[in-house]
């Protein structure tokens, strides 16, 4: 269905998130999943004699016959959108509508299809972070010996390389998709227990019959294919919102980082990596030459708004008083689906840009070459002392020279700190010249090919366990 364009349209219903994670969070889907809670109960209560087998036939049978126009309608009149849902349902199973919501409450309906939502919801988002992992990977292995300087401060430090940066991004995701199998395992429905959690109405209705309240409600919930928490108050454990966008925002600041860190490298003073850029992509109304990094900055936008939302579900946790209060329903709403869609997009710009990124490995080899020769007086300064030489005067020696060279590249020459310590007589009269330029000629990059390669082997096990789609994923603008 296309928005209305006429009026105002949330951005996730057609420019940002997959059409299955739209659809997902849909209206029809979101009654979908209520009658599905609906039928289940009246199976389980089938099975204790409460729904014949006819009403039960009829109640399945209509389940899928969604009308959300008329739910609407008579939401309006009766102000309460479950009730409205019920009462067309109801309507659509003729005398069998009178045997649906027995003993229920809004929210057994309505928490235990909300879990089924999240838990799916979740299993969608796990996936497209299996897929940036296995994309990680790629340029792990890829670009494992390319070396480059690394920035600490955002100020060159010492060498290390594309593919053991690329390791750390990866472990951030490893250490999310762990995070999110984990709880998509322990995401539970309320289950079926009445006003208050207490079952008092269950228990009531199934006096003198085969089944009691909690055989009901497990016989409904292993329909549902969803655990129950063993207690409840009117909700489930608002604490559970809290988790799952905890979750969704641990995912976030790992591709915050990951963008963040391409926005810098973009730069035309550093310009070591560029993000895709279409035939036809305009970088700027005013400047036709402008190639800005639009992907990453976006990623980055939505990543930070799915960071923002944990401390709403926070307050929702912490301020339900007693056995419930309704100051949560409204904003849950809002913060539910749109952190996943907000998070779905970012996955898929990110998915683009880690398998799409243009390494320009002339510009990384000539700022290492400017760079790297600082480095390395960390270690001629071991060696130095190694020769008998006070630590602290040699530091301050090697400082000096270090500044002169500084100066000569600031001022756009190469860098001169190799050829100022051959030239320099503290120096070479413990270690020669020889000697000296193949110390100089060394990448310093310590463990850092040896670890890409551990950690690709990582990887193929944690990819092992998580399935990743062929699918082609393209964000939508």
């Amino acid at each position: 269905m296309e928005p209305d364009y006429s009026r105002y349209a949330s951005v996730f219903s057609w420019r940002y998130a997959s059409p299955e994670m739209r659809a997902l969070f849909s209206e029809r889907e979101n009654r979908l999943r209520w009658r599905k809670v609906w039928v289940a109960l009246a199976k389980a209560q089938h099975k204790a004699g409460l729904v014949s087998a006819k009403e039960f036939a009829q109640l399945e049978k209509h389940a899928l016959d969604v009308d959300v126009g008329k739910a609407h309608e008579i939401e309006k009149r009766i102000k309460h959108d479950l009730m409205a849902e019920l009462k067309t349902f109801a309507g659509q199973a003729g005398a069998a509508g009178g045997r649906l919501h027995l003993g229920a409450t809004s929210m057994d309906i309505e928490d235990n299809a909300d879990a089924l939502r999240s838990r799916k919801a979740l299993r969608m988002i796990r996936q497209k972070v299996a897929r940036l992992l296995q994309a990680y990977r790629k340029r792990v292995v890829l670009h494992k010996d390319v070396r480059c300087m690394a920035l600490t401060h955002l100020q060159t430090a010492e060498p290390t390389t594309v593919g053991y940066r690329f390791c750390n991004y990866a472990q951030d995701i490893v250490m999310d998709l762990g995070y999110l199998k984990n709880l998509e395992n322990d995401v539970r429905g309320k289950g079926f227990k009445g006003a208050v959690g207490t079952s008092a109405s269950y228990e009531e209705l199934l006096k003198g019959k085969n089944m009691n309240a909690e055989e009901m409600e497990r016989e409904a919930m292993n329909d549902l294919g969803l655990k129950a928490f063993e207690v409840s108050t009117q909700v489930y454990p608002r604490k559970v919102d809290y988790l799952v966008l905890s979750a969704l925002a641990s995912v976030a600041a790992s591709l915050h980082k990951f963008a963040l860190d391409l926005r810098v490298l973009q730069s035309p003073y550093v310009f070591e990596v560029m993000e895709p850029f279409a035939e036809m992509q305009v970088g700027s109304s005013a400047m036709p030459f402008k190639r800005n990094p639009v992907k990453a900055e976006r990623l980055c936008s939505l990543a930070r708004y799915v960071g923002a939302l944990p401390p709403v579900a926070w307050e929702n946790t912490a301020n339900s008083i007693l056995e419930r209060t309704l100051d949560d329903s409204a904003n849950r709403r809002i913060i539910l689906p749109e952190a996943f869609m907000a998070l779905d997009e970012a996955l898929m710009v990110a998915i683009g840009l880690a398998e799409g990124l243009r390494i320009n490995r002339k510009v990384i080899e000539k700022n290492f070459r400017t760079y790297a020769p600082f480095a390395l007086t960390e270690a001629l300064l071991m060696r130095l002392v190694e020769h008998g030489e006070d630590r602290q005067k040699m530091h301050e020696h090697l400082r000096s020279l270090s500044l002169k060279a500084w100066q000569s590249v600031q001022d756009g020459k190469p860098n001169p700190l190799e050829q100022l310590a051959v030239e320099d007589k503290k120096i070479t009269r413990h270690i020669p010249v020889k000697e000296l330029k193949k110390l100089f000629a060394q990448d310093h990059v310590g463990l850092a090919v040896h670890k890409c390669a551990k950690y690709a082997k990582i990887m193929d096990e944690v990819l092992s366990k998580h399935p990743v789609s062929s699918k082609r994923l393209e964000a939508n603008f």
